[in-house]
């Protein structure tokens, strides 16, 4: 007679989609920040305010789960690191999979960029993202 043990089987399985879960969700967090334009004044047409440091932007992705992040942060990441971290460190490890994630960048002109308003990114951000998914979540397979 053969015979498989189907909890340990099942338990494997929420484990590997947990960890599919958490590497998609930081995939999409990165794709979105590192597609974010860093202010570059050299670019503008105008003087940038004194004092100015681009990476406001960059900075201002949050990653909500279960619920939208609101408000603006008052980070400046020009490489994307920290926003990067931070936001995998909320990812859970164990119980990833059932949760809605939200990666959103509150500030006033988010929209805008998105539309195209930057040169650096003339084909949005999010948009891009969410037509890599398929390709993202293809990579991530464990």
């Amino acid at each position: 007679m053969a015979s498989v043990a189907l909890g340990s089987l099942g338990a494997s399985v929420i484990a590997d989609v947990d960890r599919l879960v958490r590497k998609v969700a930081i995939d999409l967090l990165k794709s979105v920040i590192y597609k974010s334009p860093v202010g570059d004044a050299t670019l503008w047409q105008s003087p940038p305010p004194a004092g100015y440091v681009g990476g406001r932007f960059r900075g201002n992705w949050q990653l909500g789960i279960n619920n939208q992040p609101s408000g603006e942060l008052s980070a400046v990441d020009a490489s994307g690191a920290n926003t990067i971290n931070l936001g995998m460190a909320n990812i859970p490890t164990t119980n990833a999979a059932g949760n809605i994630y939200y990666i959103t960048n509150n500030l006033p002109y988010a929209q805008r960029l998105e539309d195209g308003w930057s040169s650096q990114a003339p084909a949005g951000i999010v948009s891009l993202t969410v037509a890599e998914f398929d390709g993202i979540v293809l990579r991530a397979r464990i």
